[in-house]
């Protein structure tokens, strides 16, 4: 019978107290101070002990514990995936303007948007200054040119602006996914060495007991032998 829920269950279904890691045992201890080497209990409450477990290791480690940690216990508890497509979140999130602003900014930061620059640039000079000498619309030092390019730098500084505050925020996203993921991984990694200590303690606990039969048997063997002679 489980000691926590009181629930009887198969013997495959229980756990005793001395194949239970310490730090766990001393957790059900402050809940139930009557639990003993003689216990048992289920593996449900194995668990909900092991993410408590977690929980209080992290918070030993790292004070209060943030909304992420809090998100990667009910993930583990839940066995959720954590991972998630970071691109994917920020394409369905942003508006058209936003958008926009990225692929403007993609642009004026290309060899293309600078070739074609610098060939607007030349072809304006050489009108105003060959073509259309006697006439010309932007006469030398250019400063309708001038005015053209102070407008351009007013209008693309702020576009640059906001596309870097948008990459600012999902590298940010992407980096707390990283984050979560590898905590995860690492906890989980934890769980399962658990989990294996507890499986090499019950393969050691049925080799003792194939152990004591053999013995028995050998034993009775033995008092056979000088029976019969």
């Amino acid at each position: 019978m489980c000691e926590v829920c009181s629930k009887t269950f198969h013997h495959r279904g229980v756990i005793s107290a001395p194949l239970v890691r310490k730090p766990i045992t001393e957790l059900i201890q402050l809940d139930f101070p009557n639990w003993s080497d003689t216990s048992y209990f289920c593996h449900v409450d194995l668990s909900s002990y092991r993410a408590k477990g977690v929980h209080t290791l992290l918070e030993s480690e790292r004070g209060e514990l943030s909304r992420l940690d809090r998100e990667i216990l009910a993930a583990m508890q839940n066995h959720d995936l954590i991972s998630s497509n970071v691109e994917h979140e920020f394409d369905q999130s942003w508006s058209l303007g936003d958008k926009m602003a990225d692929q403007l900014a993609t642009w004026g930061g290309s060899w293309s948007f600078l070739i074609l620059f610098a060939i607007f640039m030349t072809i304006w000079i050489l009108l105003n200054s060959v073509v259309l000498l006697w006439q010309p619309v932007d006469p030398y030092p250019f400063i309708l040119l001038n005015l053209l390019l102070s407008c351009l730098a007013a209008i693309q500084a702020p576009i640059i602006l906001m596309s870097q505050n948008r990459q600012e925020t999902k590298d940010r996203r992407r980096a707390q996914n990283d984050y979560q993921i590898n905590l995860k991984a690492e906890l989980e990694i934890k769980l399962i060495h658990e989990k294996l200590d507890h499986i090499l303690s019950r393969q050691w606990e049925k080799l003792m007991q194939i152990q004591e039969l053999q013995i028995e048997q050998l034993s009775e063997i033995n008092n056979i032998k000088k029976r019969s002679s």
